[in-house]
């Protein structure tokens, strides 16, 4: 008996440093057992507490008075399916009669709660079934990416989401993005992780970092075309509009239009095209947006006006010539002059890091999730890293990423310098990595183009 008592301890002490050490390791060793247990046995009683609850069926009251038989008690929602993950519980429910979706979704506090778990989200996947994902542990507040990551064309993995699930940048699906965020927020970080995602895809990389290319240029072999201030940014963006144009129009000569093709075979973006032929898709990121937006003289309002432009068309027009826009910046409000908004209305994605004024806020969520506003001026300083992130749907949701040093986006852009695709109209722009004092490319070395 003293032998058992003793392993007993041992046990529970072990549990309990590894709760407060590796929280996962202890989720995985004891808390899933334990909150599975925990779920099936309270399922019924806390349905009924939180009002997720139907009366029976009058057949079923009919028939109990019928064979004096005891009332039967209200229903719950039937549990389709009950599956352990590494950071918590996925539960399928199928919805009752006469409930519906935003019931689960208010109820979401009160059920994280009364099953003991940190975190508690819910979705619906088709009518009448909802999904309600669970966490055991805070999985924002030490990253770490699953081994293995569902592999798409043009879609990396770039963050955890507060559910236990893997935040993804698809370009397919939202093609323009803007990620705000103050000094020290973990914006710098989120965009490391982007880059690593992918550096290893067949893309080409164009930076604009107006920071002397401090951000980026540490990258430059990962990069196709590199811009170090606003007047060779304007080159680079007019660059990128005449690219632009010329795949239009290969696109327009392979569409195909006859009567015996399926539609399905159409061309009507790069993706339709043969392999052979299918341009190099692009993905241009933009460190400091506000720094192509300010200007001081009428000649450097002139070059703004034709960067925003520039912007804007090819927010507008790039998504089928295989174009994507990532816009990063600290501040992003409509004193930026004309055309910010236009350029905000195509950006799908949004994703805001911890911010300084509510005006920035108001830009990245106003116009398509109004209480994310709220979320996102509230993220703490000590957690840097930590960003909501929404789209146009109106759906939003709290992300990290994990920590990505510059020395390993480094390593890992110097590990992929070979996939690096050499683009004819960018050539110009083609960062110099002989020397450190050749990084950055001059702005009157770029030929003017119309």
């Amino acid at each position: 008996m003293t032998a058992f008592t003793v392993a007993l301890v041992l046990v529970v002490a072990a549990a309990g440093l590894l709760r407060w050490r590796r929280p996962a390791w202890y989720w995985l060793a004891f808390g899933v057992t334990l909150a599975a247990l925990r779920v099936l046995v309270r399922y019924r009683s806390v349905m009924d507490a939180c009002g997720l609850t139907v009366p029976p069926a009058r057949w079923r009251l009919s028939l109990a008075r019928a064979t004096n038989q005891p009332i039967p008690e209200p229903r719950p929602p039937r549990i389709r399916r009950l599956r352990p993950t590494r950071t918590g519980l996925v539960l399928r429910l199928k919805l009752r009669p006469g409930q519906d979706v935003f019931d689960i979704a208010a109820a979401s506090d009160r059920l994280r709660h009364s099953f003991s778990m940190f975190g508690v989200t819910s979705r619906e996947v088709r009518s009448g079934v909802v999904e309600v994902r669970m966490t055991g542990y805070d999985v924002l507040k030490r990253v770490q990416m699953p081994a293995e990551t569902e592999a798409l064309p043009m879609r990396v993995p770039v963050a955890l989401r507060e559910d236990g699930s893997v935040h993804y940048r698809d370009y397919r699906a939202m093609p323009h993005a803007l990620t705000l965020g103050a000094t020290e927020s973990g914006k710098s970080v989120y965009q490391r992780n982007l880059i690593a995602g992918l550096a290893p895809l067949d893309v080409a990389l164009v930076g604009i970092d107006c920071k002397q290319g401090v951000e980026l240029f540490p990258l430059a072999r990962r990069f196709s075309a590199l811009a170090d201030s606003p007047d060779t940014a304007a080159e680079l963006l007019d660059a990128l509009v005449a690219r632009m144009a010329d795949v239009y129009r290969l696109i327009r000569t392979q569409q195909r239009i006859t009567v015996d093709v399926p539609d399905a075979e159409i061309a009507a973006d790069i993706w339709d095209l043969p392999d052979e032929l299918r341009p190099t898709p692009v993905v241009v990121l933009v460190d400091e947006v506000a720094e192509l937006a300010l200007y001081a003289t009428k000649e450097e309002e002139k070059r703004r006006d034709r960067i925003i432009t520039a912007l804007v068309r090819l927010a507008q027009l790039g998504r089928a010539a295989g174009i994507y826009l990532e816009i990063c910046g600290q501040r992003f409000g409509s004193e930026l002059g004309k055309g910010i908004t236009m350029l905000r209305a195509q950006l799908t994605g949004r994703t805001a890091h911890r911010l300084n004024d509510e005006t920035s806020a108001n830009m990245a969520f106003g116009d398509i999730a109004p209480d994310a506003v709220l979320a996102a001026i509230q993220i703490p300083a000590e957690l840097r890293g930590l960003a909501i992130a929404g789209d146009a749907s109106g759906g939003w949701h709290r992300i990290r990423a994990p920590h990505t040093s510059l020395r390993q986006a480094v390593n890992l852009c110097n590990r992929y310098a070979d996939r690096t695709p050499d683009l004819p109209e960018l050539a110009p722009f083609r960062p110099n990595t002989g020397t450190a004092t050749e990084l950055v490319p001059s702005a009157k070395a770029a030929p003017a183009t119309a």
